[in-house]
């Protein structure tokens, strides 16, 4: 199906609201707050991607994506993720520069190029940012992971991804010294501000609410070194 740049932004837009909310489906008002328009200009597109079958939605209503609306959507996440790998691991840009560049990318239209980009690549599961790629299918390889605000103080993480993958936070990012798979120790939460207090190979941080929001983490079991439910089990 032919779709238009503006449509695939759409739907990109749509299904990554949707697997960081862990539902089917999307307010109106959120998908123009991601894509930073007007609700009625968001309903005007709608209708037209209803029309083509790719969405299920009432004006006013909650959005969901269609089995076709799904494939075409997860097939722009793809491209987008493995642009973003090739940029920086073969041409090494920094994690702060490929998103724009990517988002360019990702509208190439041939399957065959980016079955090809996929393996000259090793068939990567995460990309630079920690979020993971689909495989052609459109299976994803994630992880069960949690938000650095929602972690419990005295327990150690590993950072995995990041929420913000936008230039301005990433640059932050890189200004706490921080890296995604550092092992940290989440040691205090400020009842006042709801800051954190880790360390991370013995250097010490104060992190604000709004960076911890958009840090992922996951709890290791120590044992098995897998993936945890962050029970008691894991201290």
């Amino acid at each position: 199906m032919k779709l238009s740049i503006t449509e695939e932004n759409y739907l990109k837009a749509l299904i990554r609201l949707s697997l960081d909310n862990q539902s089917q489906k999307v307010g109106t008002n959120e998908l123009a707050h991601r894509l930073m328009v007007k609700p009625a200009t968001v309903n005007d597109m709608l209708k037209k991607l209803k029309e083509k079958g790719l969405v299920a939605y009432e004006k006013y209503g909650k959005i969901t994506l269609t089995d076709m609306g799904r494939m075409l959507s997860i097939a722009v996440v793809r491209k987008h993720r493995l642009w973003e790998t090739f940029l920086h691991k073969k041409l090494m840009f920094s994690w702060d520069e490929i998103h724009e560049i990517a988002e360019q990318l990702e509208h190439i239209q041939s399957p065959t190029l980016i079955d090809r980009l996929d393996s000259f690549l090793g068939y990567p599961q995460f990309d630079p940012h920690g979020d993971p790629i689909p495989d052609k299918n459109g299976n994803f390889n994630s992880i069960s992971r949690k938000s650095l605000a929602s972690a419990r103080p005295n327990t150690e993480y590993t950072i995995v991804a990041v929420k913000d993958d936008s230039e301005v936070f990433l640059k932050h990012v890189n200004n706490t010294g921080l890296h995604l798979y550092d092992t940290i120790t989440l040691l205090s939460v400020n009842e006042h501000d709801v800051s954190v207090f880790i360390n991370s190979n013995q250097t010490y941080s104060q992190l604000d609410k709004e960076f911890t929001e958009n840090i992922y983490v996951v709890c290791y079991n120590c044992k098995n070194k897998l993936p945890c439910n962050d029970s008691e089990t894991c201290l």
